[in-house]
């Protein structure tokens, strides 16, 4: 069986990859940064003190530059081009509020982007301070969470990507014994994170308070939408900087380290996950075990289905005339077969997407003169 999620895109596969997870945790970890990295991969337990210093001008400097400058601008309208005609000295006065306690968190601009489904997809846009400061504070913490995660893990991480998530699931489906596949979506993930369980994930690797005091501004700086100021109970507003990698260290609390668990002791066959078993067993543990943390498994996304190399013939068995198809990461994935009858894992656009999108291309092409 294979388990896969959407809600955060990451992929596991036993033996997948040992090279370019290597390659990922080193990806962008500073020279001042590697004694963290180091402590962190060699102590699972250590619990970190001193990381606000690391937030130096050379650093906010650094977040700065890998800002995208044609991004929109948060509450404060202030957009790249500006801060960097000044930026030296912008960046000074950051830095210094930072050191003496006064940099307050700004709240994130709310807005709505459609989805191909048709539905709005709510965003935060921070402010381009917020976005530095996050940034600076996201390259620290990589440092010691790039080594914490499981090499299963690929969302929003450096030098990973979905197409090695893809590829992950699809050499499990073709080297394992798949039968069946879990498709799991959690209900709206990022709004539904809660802070309380969050700072305690946080906790068993960071007791820099100042640290922990950053990250609390920024999930309680609430956002702003049509002029009105709306206090966040839970969440973090997917769009921030610092969001994928809370989002992450949330999931590897709740999921990651579970189904590992769950997979060494508690299943009777092979488990393959592309977060991306028992299957029946696995599900309703799984309910039980997100509904703990406040996260609810999307009832219209979440479904067990026959797939894989088998999926033909244990289908015809059932009755049932062919497999049923899964949609993971833009693609309609279908259980097909060779002309020699060989199995393939076919990859279709998913259609609404595709129609969308050149609905799109036809809307520009006739409002060109």
């Amino acid at each position: 069986m294979t388990v896969k999620s959407q809600a955060m895109t990451s992929s596991i596969y036993p033996d997948q990859d040992t090279t370019s997870r290597t390659q990922s945790r080193k990806h962008g970890v500073s020279p001042v940064l590697a004694w963290v990295r180091e402590k962190a991969k060699q102590d699972k337990k250590t619990k970190f003190t001193s990381l606000y210093h690391h937030l130096d001008p050379s650093r906010l400097r650094s977040a700065f530059e890998r800002l995208e400058p044609k991004a929109a601008p948060g509450v404060d309208g202030e957009v790249w081009r500006q801060f960097r005609e000044h930026k030296e000295a912008r960046l000074k006065s950051l830095f210094d509020r930072l050191q003496t306690g006064t940099y307050r968190a700004k709240p994130a601009r709310r807005v709505y982007i459609p989805k191909p489904d048709g539905r709005l997809l709510p965003l935060g846009i921070a402010a381009l301070e917020d976005k530095i400061v996050q940034g600076a504070v996201v390259e620290v913490l990589n440092a010691i969470y790039e080594e914490d995660f499981l090499g299963f893990s690929y969302g929003f991480r450096p030098g990973r990507s979905p197409h090695r998530a893809l590829d992950a699931w699809a050499t499990a489906l073709w080297k394992r014994k798949v039968r069946w596949v879990l498709d799991v979506d959690i209900k709206s993930y990022f709004d539904k994170i809660s802070h309380e369980w969050l700072l305690r994930f946080l906790q068993h690797r960071i007791v820099d308070t100042r640290m922990l005091r950053l990250i609390q501004k920024w999930l309680k700086a609430g956002v702003l939408e049509n002029g009105q100021w709306r206090q966040s109970e839970e969440g973090t507003p997917q769009g921030a900087t610092v969001s994928p990698l809370l989002a992450n260290v949330y999931l590897h609390y709740v999921f990651d380290l579970w189904v590992e668990h769950w997979r060494k002791h508690a299943a009777t066959g092979e488990i393959s996950v592309v977060r991306f078993a028992d299957a029946r067993c696995f599900l309703e543990q799984l309910r039980a075990r997100m509904a703990k943390f406040q996260l609810e498994l999307h009832p219209d996304k979440t479904c067990l289905v026959r797939f894989g190399r088998f999926a033909g013939q244990d289908c015809a068995d059932e009755g049932r005339r062919k497999p049923e198809t899964i949609s993971f990461l833009g693609f309609t994935h279908i259980s097909g077969r060779t002309r020699s009858g060989k199995y393939l894992l076919m990859r279709h656009t998913i259609a609404k997407r595709q129609r969308t999108k050149l609905q799109e291309v036809k809307r520009e092409l006739m409002a060109r003169p």
